[in-house]
Parts: C-alpha cells; structure tokens; sequence
C-alpha cells in the first residue's frame, strides 16, 4: 500500500456544510474518504474513458414506452449485433406503459461509448443514461 499524504483543502464554509451534510446521508464517516471517491472518479472519467483502447466498463439505463411499434425488438437488434460487448441486460415493468432496460457493456472504450450514445439516441427512447466505469485494474 503507498504512502497517506495530507493536504488541506480551503472553501466557503456553506459550501463545506452541504459536502458534510451529503457525505453523512450517503454514509461516509469521514471527508477523506468522500473525496477519495470524488478524485477516482475523476480520473476514471478523465483518465480511462480518455483513451478510446482501454477496456472498461458501463451501464446503459432506458426509459421507453413499450407500445412504440417495434421498439423493443430493434433494441434488443443493436444489442445482438454487439455480442462481444453486452455482457447483460435486465428488462422491467415500470408500469402499464413505460419500461427500463439495463443494459451492462464492457470492451474497449469507443466501441462502449458509440454503442451506448446508439441505444440512448434510438428513436423511441424517452431517456437514456451512461454511467462510465472502470474494469478496477488500474485504480488507485
């Protein structure tokens, strides 16, 4: 394990009040590790999904309307034709007219990225979210 280093941080202190009150309603005992979290999340961003090579991860949520002639079954298409890169996909009821899918990807980060940004702009799609990730091999 490497080396703690210290450092301070300067800022407003109502700025501070809505960090600590976050990091205590998500559970957090101390602001380090709050903003150890911040930080690896920074650099996955920055860092990993910067490089269209390196292998990562994601999850693709859609909100649609499962009435849309023939939605579902191009979805599931596009995701056929990307057998290498979905890994799973979960379906759910929402209610009588809306459905999510989840869609779980992993390879390399353009290919994530353009199937992902493809599902969320099919029409059809009421909304669509990418939460970008990391496959943990070079996380600090």
């Amino acid at each position: 394990m490497s080396e703690l280093e210290r450092f301070s941080i300067s800022m407003d202190g109502r700025l501070l009040k809505k960090f600590d009150e976050r990091n205590e309603k998500m559970g957090y005992g101390n602001r380090s590790e709050a903003i150890r979290d911040l930080i690896r999340d920074c650099l996955i961003k920055t860092k990993q999904w910067a490089k269209d090579n390196v292998r990562v991860a994601a999850t693709v949520t859609l909100i649609y309307d499962h009435h849309t002639s023939e939605l579902t079954e191009q979805l599931n298409d596009i995701q056929h034709h990307h057998k290498g890169i979905v890994v799973a996909g979960m379906h759910v009821h929402l209610d009588y007219d809306n459905c999510m899918e989840v869609v779980v990807l992993r390879g390399r980060g353009k290919e994530v990225k353009e199937l992902a940004h493809q599902l969320i702009a099919h029409k059809g799609v009421k909304h669509g979210k990418v939460v970008l990730t990391t496959e943990g091999k070079d996380l600090w």
